[in-house]
Protein backbone atom coordinates (compact mmCIF):
# COMPACT_ATOMS: atom_id res chain seq x y z
CA UNK A 1 0.00 0.00 0.00
CA UNK A 2 1.30 3.49 -0.90
CA UNK A 3 2.08 5.88 2.02
CA UNK A 4 -0.79 8.24 1.11
CA UNK A 5 -3.29 5.38 0.96
CA UNK A 6 -2.05 4.12 4.32
CA UNK A 7 -2.53 7.63 5.77
CA UNK A 8 -6.16 7.91 4.60
CA UNK A 9 -6.95 4.38 5.79
CA UNK A 10 -5.57 5.23 9.23
CA UNK A 11 -7.51 8.51 9.24
CA UNK A 12 -10.76 6.67 8.50
CA UNK A 13 -10.13 4.31 11.42
CA UNK A 14 -9.28 7.12 13.84
CA UNK A 15 -12.08 9.45 12.73
CA UNK A 16 -15.01 7.24 11.75
CA UNK A 17 -17.41 10.18 11.92
CA UNK A 18 -15.51 11.79 9.02
CA UNK A 19 -15.45 8.54 7.05
CA UNK A 20 -19.26 8.48 7.32
CA UNK A 21 -19.72 12.22 6.81
CA UNK A 22 -22.69 13.30 4.72
CA UNK A 23 -24.20 16.51 3.53
CA UNK A 24 -27.52 17.83 4.79
CA UNK A 25 -29.38 20.51 2.83
CA UNK A 26 -31.36 22.88 5.07
CA UNK A 27 -33.73 25.35 3.46
CA UNK A 28 -34.72 28.46 5.36
CA UNK A 29 -34.59 32.26 5.29
CA UNK A 30 -31.85 34.76 4.53
CA UNK A 31 -30.95 38.07 6.20
CA UNK A 32 -30.52 38.21 9.99
CA UNK A 33 -32.14 34.77 10.31
CA UNK A 34 -29.34 33.12 8.29
CA UNK A 35 -26.53 34.70 10.28
CA UNK A 36 -28.10 33.69 13.59
CA UNK A 37 -29.02 30.11 12.63
CA UNK A 38 -25.49 29.50 11.33
CA UNK A 39 -23.92 30.65 14.60
CA UNK A 40 -26.46 29.29 17.10
CA UNK A 41 -27.46 26.00 15.47
CA UNK A 42 -25.70 24.89 12.28
CA UNK A 43 -22.07 25.31 13.29
CA UNK A 44 -22.52 23.58 16.71
CA UNK A 45 -24.45 20.79 14.94
CA UNK A 46 -21.66 20.28 12.41
CA UNK A 47 -19.04 20.16 15.19
CA UNK A 48 -21.06 17.63 17.17
CA UNK A 49 -22.03 15.27 14.34
CA UNK A 50 -19.49 15.76 11.55
CA UNK A 51 -22.39 16.28 9.16
CA UNK A 52 -21.89 19.11 6.68
CA UNK A 53 -24.84 21.46 6.28
CA UNK A 54 -25.52 23.28 3.02
CA UNK A 55 -27.75 26.26 3.73
CA UNK A 56 -30.33 27.11 1.08
CA UNK A 57 -31.77 30.57 1.83
CA UNK A 58 -34.29 30.66 -0.99
CA UNK A 59 -38.03 31.22 -0.73
CA UNK A 60 -40.69 32.07 1.83
CA UNK A 61 -42.57 29.33 3.70
CA UNK A 62 -45.40 29.36 1.16
CA UNK A 63 -42.94 29.30 -1.74
CA UNK A 64 -41.04 26.41 -0.15
CA UNK A 65 -44.22 24.42 0.24
CA UNK A 66 -45.17 25.16 -3.38
CA UNK A 67 -41.78 23.73 -4.40
CA UNK A 68 -42.35 20.60 -2.30
CA UNK A 69 -45.77 20.15 -3.87
CA UNK A 70 -44.55 20.74 -7.43
CA UNK A 71 -41.74 18.19 -6.99
CA UNK A 72 -44.02 15.59 -5.35
CA UNK A 73 -41.97 15.71 -2.13
CA UNK A 74 -38.50 15.86 -3.76
CA UNK A 75 -37.57 19.58 -3.58
CA UNK A 76 -33.81 18.98 -3.25
CA UNK A 77 -33.54 19.89 0.45
CA UNK A 78 -33.72 17.59 3.49
CA UNK A 79 -35.01 19.96 6.19
CA UNK A 80 -37.17 23.00 5.62
CA UNK A 81 -38.34 25.79 7.91
CA UNK A 82 -42.03 26.57 7.37
CA UNK A 83 -45.02 27.28 9.61
CA UNK A 84 -47.69 25.18 11.28
CA UNK A 85 -50.10 25.91 8.41
CA UNK A 86 -47.77 24.37 5.80
CA UNK A 87 -46.99 21.48 8.17
CA UNK A 88 -50.66 20.58 8.44
CA UNK A 89 -51.23 20.91 4.69
CA UNK A 90 -48.12 18.90 3.85
CA UNK A 91 -49.15 16.12 6.19
CA UNK A 92 -52.62 16.04 4.69
CA UNK A 93 -51.11 15.89 1.18
CA UNK A 94 -48.64 13.13 2.14
CA UNK A 95 -45.67 15.29 1.15
CA UNK A 96 -44.00 15.59 4.57
CA UNK A 97 -42.72 12.87 6.91
CA UNK A 98 -44.44 12.33 10.23
CA UNK A 99 -42.04 12.98 13.10
CA UNK A 100 -41.87 10.56 16.02
CA UNK A 101 -40.54 11.05 19.53
CA UNK A 102 -38.83 7.65 19.35
CA UNK A 103 -36.51 9.07 16.67
CA UNK A 104 -36.55 12.73 17.77
CA UNK A 105 -36.60 12.52 21.59
CA UNK A 106 -36.68 16.29 22.17
CA UNK A 107 -40.14 16.45 20.59
CA UNK A 108 -41.31 15.15 23.95
CA UNK A 109 -40.10 18.31 25.68
CA UNK A 110 -42.28 20.71 23.67
CA UNK A 111 -45.49 22.21 25.05
CA UNK A 112 -48.14 19.78 23.92
CA UNK A 113 -50.77 22.34 22.85
CA UNK A 114 -48.29 24.14 20.58
CA UNK A 115 -46.94 20.91 19.11
CA UNK A 116 -50.46 19.57 18.55
CA UNK A 117 -51.36 22.78 16.69
CA UNK A 118 -48.61 22.03 14.17
CA UNK A 119 -49.69 18.41 13.66
CA UNK A 120 -47.53 15.27 13.35
CA UNK A 121 -45.27 16.51 10.51
CA UNK A 122 -43.92 19.73 12.03
CA UNK A 123 -41.56 20.29 14.96
CA UNK A 124 -42.19 23.70 16.56
CA UNK A 125 -38.73 25.23 16.97
CA UNK A 126 -39.80 28.84 17.50
CA UNK A 127 -42.78 30.83 18.73
CA UNK A 128 -43.45 34.40 17.68
CA UNK A 129 -46.66 36.31 18.12
CA UNK A 130 -48.49 39.09 16.33
CA UNK A 131 -47.71 42.20 18.34
CA UNK A 132 -49.00 45.76 18.10
CA UNK A 133 -45.97 47.83 17.07
CA UNK A 134 -46.08 51.59 17.61
CA UNK A 135 -43.99 54.80 17.52
CA UNK A 136 -43.11 55.88 21.03
CA UNK A 137 -42.35 59.45 19.84
CA UNK A 138 -45.77 59.92 18.22
CA UNK A 139 -48.28 58.35 20.61
CA UNK A 140 -48.89 59.90 24.01
CA UNK A 141 -49.44 56.49 25.61
CA UNK A 142 -48.77 52.89 24.67
CA UNK A 143 -51.76 51.11 23.06
CA UNK A 144 -53.34 48.37 25.16
CA UNK A 145 -56.01 46.94 22.84
CA UNK A 146 -56.31 45.95 19.20
CA UNK A 147 -59.22 48.41 19.10
CA UNK A 148 -56.72 51.23 19.67
CA UNK A 149 -55.83 50.93 15.98
CA UNK A 150 -59.21 52.59 15.36
CA UNK A 151 -58.40 55.64 17.50
CA UNK A 152 -58.98 58.99 15.69
CA UNK A 153 -55.38 60.14 16.19
CA UNK A 154 -54.20 57.18 14.07
CA UNK A 155 -56.22 58.20 11.01
CA UNK A 156 -53.97 57.56 7.98
CA UNK A 157 -51.23 56.49 10.35
CA UNK A 158 -51.84 52.74 10.09
CA UNK A 159 -50.66 50.29 7.39
CA UNK A 160 -52.16 46.82 6.98
CA UNK A 161 -50.88 43.54 5.52
CA UNK A 162 -52.49 42.10 2.41
CA UNK A 163 -54.58 38.96 2.79
CA UNK A 164 -51.71 36.91 1.26
CA UNK A 165 -49.77 37.63 4.46
CA UNK A 166 -51.14 35.37 7.24
CA UNK A 167 -50.79 38.32 9.62
CA UNK A 168 -53.88 39.85 7.95
CA UNK A 169 -55.90 36.76 8.77
CA UNK A 170 -54.73 36.78 12.38
CA UNK A 171 -55.55 40.49 12.71
CA UNK A 172 -59.03 39.83 11.32
CA UNK A 173 -59.50 37.10 13.95
CA UNK A 174 -58.24 39.23 16.83
CA UNK A 175 -60.39 42.19 15.77
CA UNK A 176 -63.31 39.76 15.74
CA UNK A 177 -62.55 38.67 19.31
CA UNK A 178 -62.07 42.29 20.38
CA UNK A 179 -65.50 43.18 18.97
CA UNK A 180 -67.26 40.22 20.60
CA UNK A 181 -66.92 37.63 17.82
CA UNK A 182 -64.88 34.44 17.52
CA UNK A 183 -61.62 33.25 15.99
CA UNK A 184 -63.23 30.99 13.39
CA UNK A 185 -67.00 31.08 13.76
CA UNK A 186 -68.95 34.31 14.26
CA UNK A 187 -66.29 36.20 12.30
CA UNK A 188 -68.68 38.98 11.12
CA UNK A 189 -67.57 41.45 13.85
CA UNK A 190 -64.03 41.04 12.61
CA UNK A 191 -64.89 41.94 9.03
CA UNK A 192 -66.89 44.96 10.22
CA UNK A 193 -63.93 46.19 12.30
CA UNK A 194 -61.47 45.57 9.47
CA UNK A 195 -63.65 47.61 7.10
CA UNK A 196 -63.38 50.55 9.55
CA UNK A 197 -59.65 49.94 9.94
CA UNK A 198 -59.22 49.89 6.16
CA UNK A 199 -60.66 53.43 6.00
CA UNK A 200 -58.22 54.39 8.78
CA UNK A 201 -55.19 52.98 6.92
CA UNK A 202 -52.91 54.25 4.19
CA UNK A 203 -53.32 50.92 2.36
CA UNK A 204 -51.98 47.35 2.22
CA UNK A 205 -48.56 45.77 1.75
CA UNK A 206 -47.55 42.09 1.61
CA UNK A 207 -43.84 42.16 2.45
CA UNK A 208 -42.74 42.54 6.06
CA UNK A 209 -39.71 44.52 4.86
CA UNK A 210 -41.96 47.10 3.19
CA UNK A 211 -44.38 47.17 6.10
CA UNK A 212 -41.60 48.00 8.55
CA UNK A 213 -40.23 50.73 6.26
CA UNK A 214 -43.39 52.79 6.92
CA UNK A 215 -42.93 52.79 10.67
CA UNK A 216 -39.19 53.34 10.36
CA UNK A 217 -39.71 56.65 8.54
CA UNK A 218 -42.78 57.56 10.70
CA UNK A 219 -45.22 57.43 7.77
CA UNK A 220 -47.31 55.21 10.06
CA UNK A 221 -47.45 55.23 13.84
CA UNK A 222 -48.92 51.79 14.56
CA UNK A 223 -49.43 48.43 12.85
CA UNK A 224 -49.52 44.69 13.55
CA UNK A 225 -46.10 43.02 13.29
CA UNK A 226 -44.36 39.80 14.30
CA UNK A 227 -42.70 40.42 17.63
CA UNK A 228 -39.33 38.95 16.64
CA UNK A 229 -38.90 41.51 13.87
CA UNK A 230 -40.36 44.19 16.14
CA UNK A 231 -37.68 43.41 18.72
CA UNK A 232 -34.98 43.81 16.04
CA UNK A 233 -36.31 47.34 15.38
CA UNK A 234 -36.21 48.12 19.10
CA UNK A 235 -32.64 46.80 19.24
CA UNK A 236 -31.70 49.10 16.35
CA UNK A 237 -32.53 52.04 18.59
CA UNK A 238 -35.60 53.23 16.69
CA UNK A 239 -38.29 55.08 18.71
CA UNK A 240 -40.65 52.08 18.59
CA UNK A 241 -41.98 49.50 20.98
CA UNK A 242 -44.52 46.67 20.87
CA UNK A 243 -47.18 45.14 23.11
CA UNK A 244 -49.34 42.05 23.49
CA UNK A 245 -52.80 43.67 23.68
CA UNK A 246 -55.11 42.76 26.53
CA UNK A 247 -57.31 40.59 24.32
CA UNK A 248 -54.32 38.32 23.69
CA UNK A 249 -52.80 37.39 20.35
CA UNK A 250 -52.24 34.54 17.92
CA UNK A 251 -48.80 32.93 17.69
CA UNK A 252 -46.81 32.22 14.56
CA UNK A 253 -45.48 28.70 15.03
CA UNK A 254 -42.32 28.10 13.00
CA UNK A 255 -41.69 24.45 12.24
CA UNK A 256 -38.94 22.14 11.03
CA UNK A 257 -40.11 19.65 8.43
CA UNK A 258 -38.72 16.75 6.40
CA UNK A 259 -40.00 16.42 2.81
CA UNK A 260 -41.16 12.88 2.02
CA UNK A 261 -38.47 12.55 -0.68
CA UNK A 262 -35.54 13.74 1.48
CA UNK A 263 -32.33 11.81 0.68
CA UNK A 264 -30.81 12.10 4.17
CA UNK A 265 -33.61 11.40 6.59
CA UNK A 266 -31.53 10.12 9.50
CA UNK A 267 -29.36 13.25 9.40
CA UNK A 268 -32.49 15.40 9.05
CA UNK A 269 -34.03 13.87 12.19
CA UNK A 270 -30.71 14.36 14.00
CA UNK A 271 -30.69 18.05 13.01
CA UNK A 272 -34.25 18.58 14.25
CA UNK A 273 -33.50 16.86 17.55
CA UNK A 274 -30.39 19.04 17.97
CA UNK A 275 -32.39 22.22 17.24
CA UNK A 276 -34.92 21.25 19.93
CA UNK A 277 -32.32 20.55 22.62
CA UNK A 278 -32.57 22.79 25.69
CA UNK A 279 -29.21 24.49 25.10
CA UNK A 280 -29.96 24.98 21.39
CA UNK A 281 -33.34 26.52 22.17
CA UNK A 282 -31.70 28.86 24.70
CA UNK A 283 -29.17 29.92 22.05
CA UNK A 284 -31.91 30.43 19.46
CA UNK A 285 -34.20 32.44 21.75
CA UNK A 286 -31.30 34.64 22.85
CA UNK A 287 -30.00 35.10 19.31
CA UNK A 288 -33.17 35.61 17.28
CA UNK A 289 -35.22 37.18 20.12
CA UNK A 290 -38.20 34.85 19.83
CA UNK A 291 -40.13 32.45 22.05
CA UNK A 292 -39.85 28.70 22.45
CA UNK A 293 -42.20 25.74 22.74
CA UNK A 294 -39.92 24.49 25.55
CA UNK A 295 -40.90 25.92 28.92
CA UNK A 296 -37.75 24.66 30.69
CA UNK A 297 -35.23 26.96 29.00
CA UNK A 298 -33.22 29.50 30.97
CA UNK A 299 -32.90 32.98 29.43
CA UNK A 300 -32.35 36.50 30.86
CA UNK A 301 -35.42 38.01 32.53
CA UNK A 302 -35.47 40.99 30.15
CA UNK A 303 -35.85 38.58 27.25
CA UNK A 304 -38.28 36.27 29.02
CA UNK A 305 -40.71 39.10 29.79
CA UNK A 306 -41.14 39.91 26.08
CA UNK A 307 -41.20 36.39 24.66
CA UNK A 308 -43.30 33.27 25.06
CA UNK A 309 -41.14 31.11 27.31
CA UNK A 310 -43.39 30.46 30.31
CA UNK A 311 -46.83 28.96 31.04
CA UNK A 312 -47.99 32.48 32.03
CA UNK A 313 -47.03 33.87 28.61
CA UNK A 314 -48.74 30.89 26.98
CA UNK A 315 -52.05 32.02 28.46
CA UNK A 316 -51.96 35.21 26.33
CA UNK A 317 -51.98 33.10 23.18
CA UNK A 318 -55.04 32.08 21.22
CA UNK A 319 -54.74 29.00 19.03
CA UNK A 320 -57.28 28.78 16.21
CA UNK A 321 -57.78 25.37 14.59
CA UNK A 322 -55.40 25.87 11.66
CA UNK A 323 -56.94 23.04 9.64
CA UNK A 324 -60.39 24.62 9.83
CA UNK A 325 -58.84 28.02 9.21
CA UNK A 326 -57.17 26.68 6.06
CA UNK A 327 -60.56 25.51 4.82
CA UNK A 328 -62.03 29.01 5.35
CA UNK A 329 -59.26 31.03 3.68
CA UNK A 330 -60.63 31.00 0.14
CA UNK A 331 -64.05 32.25 1.29
CA UNK A 332 -62.51 34.83 3.66
CA UNK A 333 -60.14 36.01 0.92
CA UNK A 334 -63.02 36.84 -1.40
CA UNK A 335 -64.86 38.61 1.40
CA UNK A 336 -61.70 40.54 2.36
CA UNK A 337 -61.44 41.95 -1.16
CA UNK A 338 -65.14 42.82 -1.24
CA UNK A 339 -65.68 44.16 2.29
CA UNK A 340 -62.25 45.36 3.49
CA UNK A 341 -60.02 46.38 0.58
CA UNK A 342 -62.90 48.21 -1.09
CA UNK A 343 -63.12 50.55 1.94
CA UNK A 344 -59.55 51.87 1.59
CA UNK A 345 -59.48 55.49 0.42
Amino acid sequence: MQPLAIFYAALAICLPELANAETLVVNSYGGPYEAIIRQAIIEPFERKTGIDVVYDAVGSASQDYAKIKASDGHPGFDVVVMTASQSLQGCRDGLLDKLDVSEIPNLGSLTRSLQNAAGPCGAVHEVQYMSLLYRTDKLAAAPTSWADLLAPDLKKKVVLPTFQNIMAVYLLEMMSVTEGGGLIDNIDPGFAAMAKLSRQSIGFEQSSAILESYIKDATVWAMPFWNGRAQLLVDEGLPVDYVRPKEGTIPLLATLNIPAGSEHKAAARSFIDFFLEKTSQEAWVAGYKVGSARMDIEVPEALRSRQVTTPEAMRSLRLPDLTVLGDRLAEWGQRWERDVVSQAR
